[in-house]
């Protein structure tokens, strides 16, 4: 960390960071932004991570910073992107793969553009309990219990046998482009399970699969499991604890056991409403890092009071129980399995609101792995498409700010970056990543396109 900056050097940064945004002069004190823009209306999906957007309103960050913001439920994460690009909404809470995908054309092409990062970890992967009966027989147990993480091996000789019986094996993720669809791809693979390819004449997923995965809209996992359609998903709380509290089924995994501390939704804005409205976008990120801190701080001694905003049916809608089970450091896996989980939703430690180009980066090398990229890319081209969509710069100059101002502790922010994280290994295969090589990232992989690899109709072509 750099020694303790003055008030004058971080004026003078938040000001140079503003020149290099093309934003208006900032003030030389604490007082409000100019912003061009003062009533916002933003989306969001019934999750709990979309708690930084509720915080920053009921709490008055919004309003501190001369924003009067109305938040929206949106039926399904297309709808919330295309209200978003049309600018029925300003913005919104998004899937990190929305704005990466939107902005090179894999689905609505449009410029997104992401100054904030909501958070790390959050998910789960969850199965009936018909599929858990028989998983179970293939986990170790220490103490009655499962030994965790369990790996999807446990899951494919099930999946084998209903292949056998002539049935096909059905799980829900929630978007194509999702952190969920994307992780559980990760731990079916891990597993030994083909998920399946995409190619450009064939955008199901279901290429070559083993599983056959399909979209459901998160709310909707419990109830469309519980019908049969589906044998298990990944989603977001609270809806794995649901199927929990409902009886129906079991979460065997979290996202945080398939890669510690994985990033997950994002803030998106198009490029367009960025660049009309730049004190309008640095005070509504000013706010979103304000939530994210109270949110985390003092040991997560404010999570009681999330729960309670979070429980309202105006955002996500759950029983206080259901969303405290995951938000207050614990996760409970087979019933009365609860373990403690201090990271399983994290705001701001670890950095988790800066918007790193390897986070992006990642997300594009799935897409690659998967065939929604079709053609191999070189290096460069993943380094170009995440600095153009995801923006620390903005960030920053809104940091620099709130540490002006006394509203933001300074060794919050990781100032020294150059917006990529050091290489991480702690994923359930041990695999490493390295953000600025995912060409040879993608050849670690047994299952998954690599190198010059595309997807043909049965499965994949050298």
């Amino acid at each position: 960390m750099p020694s303790r900056l003055t008030r004058r050097s971080l004026i003078a940064a938040a000001a140079s960071a503003a020149a290099l945004l093309g934003l208006a002069a900032m003030p030389a004190s604490a007082e409000m932004l100019d912003v061009e823009k003062d009533e916002l209306k933003f989306g969001f999906i019934k999750l709990t991570d979309m708690a930084p957007l509720a915080v920053a309103y009921e709490k008055g960050y919004f309003e501190d910073e001369g924003l009067f913001v109305t938040l929206e439920a949106q039926a399904n994460w297309k709808v919330l992107l295309d209200r978003v690009i049309d600018g029925q909404l300003d913005g919104a809470h998004m899937l990190a793969g929305q704005p990466l995908a939107a902005t090179i054309g894999f689905g609505t092409e449009a410029h997104i553009i992401t100054p904030f990062s909501m958070d790390l970890n959050g998910n789960g992967i969850t199965v009936s309990n018909e599929i858990w009966a028989q998983m179970k027989e293939h986990i170790p147990h220490e103490d009655g219990k499962p030994v965790h993480p369990i790996s999807a091996a446990a899951l494919k000789p099930v999946v084998e046998k209903y292949k056998a019986d002539g049935k096909p094996f059905n799980m829900g993720m929630v978007f194509p482009v999702s952190t969920h669809n994307y992780e559980l791809r990760y731990w079916l693979a891990a597993g030994g399970l083909k998920p399946g390819y995409y190619s450009p004449d064939n955008v199901s997923g279901q290429i070559d699969a083993d599983v056959l995965l399909s979209v459901t809209p998160p709310p909707q996992m419990p109830a469309t499991m519980e019908a049969g359609t589906i044998y298990g998903y990944c989603v977001g709380e609270p809806w794995n604890q649901q199927a929990v509290f409902k009886g129906i089924g079991v979460p065997v995994i979290t996202d945080y056991e398939i890669w510690k501390n994985n990033p997950e939704k994002v803030f998106g804005i198009t490029a367009e409403f960025a660049e009309k409205y730049p004190n309008t976008t640095l005070a509504l990120t000013k706010a979103l890092i304000r939530a994210a801190i109270w949110l985390d701080e003092n040991d997560n001694a404010n999570r009681p009071e999330a729960v309670k905003i979070l429980s309202q049916s105006n955002y996500v809608g759950a029983d206080y129980d259901v969303i405290a089970n995951s938000m207050t450091g614990t996760f409970e896996y087979e019933k009365g399995d609860k373990r403690e989980v201090p990271d399983f939703n994290v705001f701001f430690r670890y950095f988790a609101t800066y918007p790193y180009y390897s986070d992006a980066v990642w997300y594009l090398s799935q897409m690659r792995r998967w065939g929604q990229i079709a053609e191999a890319k070189p290096d460069s081209w993943y380094d170009d498409v995440a600095k153009k969509v995801y923006r620390p710069d903005i960030y920053m100059a809104a940091a620099k700010m709130l540490v002006e101002e006394g509203n933001a502790p300074e060794d919050g922010f990781p100032w020294d970056t150059d917006g990529y994280r050091t290489p991480q290994s702690e994923f359930i295969d041990g695999v490493t990543y390295d953000g600025r090589k995912p060409n040879e990232y993608l050849t670690q992989f047994e299952i998954g396109l690599k190198d010059a690899q595309t997807v043909t109709s049965t499965g994949v072509s050298e």
